[in-house]
């Protein structure tokens, strides 16, 4: 049996989990704040992580183009507890990362390029 769009996005979010262990929860969601797919722990509310998801990506867009700042990477959100972390795929939706307070963060960027190309493929 072939496997849904939603399954294989799912399984990348998962394989960027596993390998990269700084990563504690990730989503992908449409540029309108719907989730897509998600490795989300359950105390999350996914709807509200995906509606904030797609808020923050929209007004650092905005943000970077009216400061000159130029295409915008990606964003991320320094707490006390860890951080998150956001970059587009492609024009259609947003990774969104949690990850530890001690995460490496050049790390966690280079692999979260890596999978929003590959996410790009099966959103589009």
């Amino acid at each position: 049996m072939e496997k849904s769009r939603t399954d294989l996005l799912v399984d990348r979010l998962r394989d960027l989990q596993s390998r990269t262990p700084d990563i504690e929860a990730l989503a992908v969601v449409s540029m309108d704040g719907l989730t897509i797919a998600s490795a989300l722990p359950v105390e999350l509310e996914e709807d509200r992580v995906s509606a904030m998801s797609a808020a923050m990506l929209s007004l650092g867009e905005r943000i970077a183009g009216e400061l000159a700042r130029g295409e915008l990477n990606e964003i991320y959100i320094h707490g006390n507890q860890g951080y998150v972390l956001l970059t587009s795929v492609g024009s259609e939706a947003v990774l969104t990362v949690l990850t530890r307070r001690q995460a490496k963060l050049g790390l966690v960027f280079l692999e979260m390029r890596r999978a929003a190309k590959d996410l790009e493929q099966l959103v589009g």
